[in-house]
């Protein structure tokens, strides 16, 4: 695969200072060219959210649903997300950084030009979503779930995929070469093409029940 880009949110500094609770301030729940900062949200449910050009930082949203969440121009920076559901979400030009993501849902999600750097996603899900393009980088991924999720122009740099489940989702492209795992649940058909190291290859070939003789 080539390389590319993923686009980052544009924003402008300066926005001012916002409570997630604006969000009802309309009878369709939005936020525009907000700055959402040290708040603690939990066990929120709300459908068809729009978020466009807000930053979250140090914010404190779990245990909650956003269902059908539609996400542009988003940063969310040292926030906890534990547990939150975005389900069927759109997301454009997103960037989580130094967030905690465990046990995130984005299934069955879009997702376009999102960045996810130095965060912990360890149980996320993304069961059929749709990722392009898409960088995971210097993040915890342990025991996530891949199932038939469509990745086009995705990287995973520098990751944790111990234990991640990509089964039926086709890795052709996909460059897991930095990345480190014992273990790794993907089928044989799926893992065609895949980039990997020599030593992450030699792993592998035992999935085939080849026997690797050591020199």
């Amino acid at each position: 695969m080539k390389n590319f880009k993923v686009e980052l949110p544009k924003i402008h500094p300066g926005f001012n200072e916002a409570k997630f609770r604006d969000i009802y301030k309309d009878e369709d729940p939005y936020l525009l060219e907000s700055a959402v900062n040290g708040e603690f949200i939990e066990n929120e449910d709300v459908e068809k959210l729009v978020l466009s050009k807000v930053t979250f930082n140090n914010v404190t949203m779990i245990d909650s649903s956003f269902y059908k969440v539609d996400m542009t121009d988003v940063i969310f920076e040292n926030c906890d997300l534990s547990n939150t559901s975005f389900k069927e979400g759109i997301l454009f030009r997103v960037l989580f950084k130094d967030c905690k993501l465990m046990g995130i849902d984005l299934e069955e999600a879009n997702l376009r030009n999102v960045t996810f750097e130095n965060s912990k996603l360890d149980m996320s899900s993304f069961v059929d979503a749709d990722l392009k393009p898409v960088i995971f980088e210097n993040s915890s991924l342990k025991s996530a779930n891949y199932y038939g999720t469509k990745l086009n122009k995705v990287k995973f740099n520098q990751c944790n995929l111990e234990d991640v489940d990509f089964t039926e989702t086709v890795l052709n492209g996909i460059d897991i070469s930095t990345c480190k795992f014992e273990n790794i649940n993907v089928d044989m058909k799926s893992l065609k093409g895949c980039i990997v190291s020599s030593e992450q290859a030699i792993g592998f070939a035992t999935l085939l029940g080849l026997k690797v003789r050591e020199e």
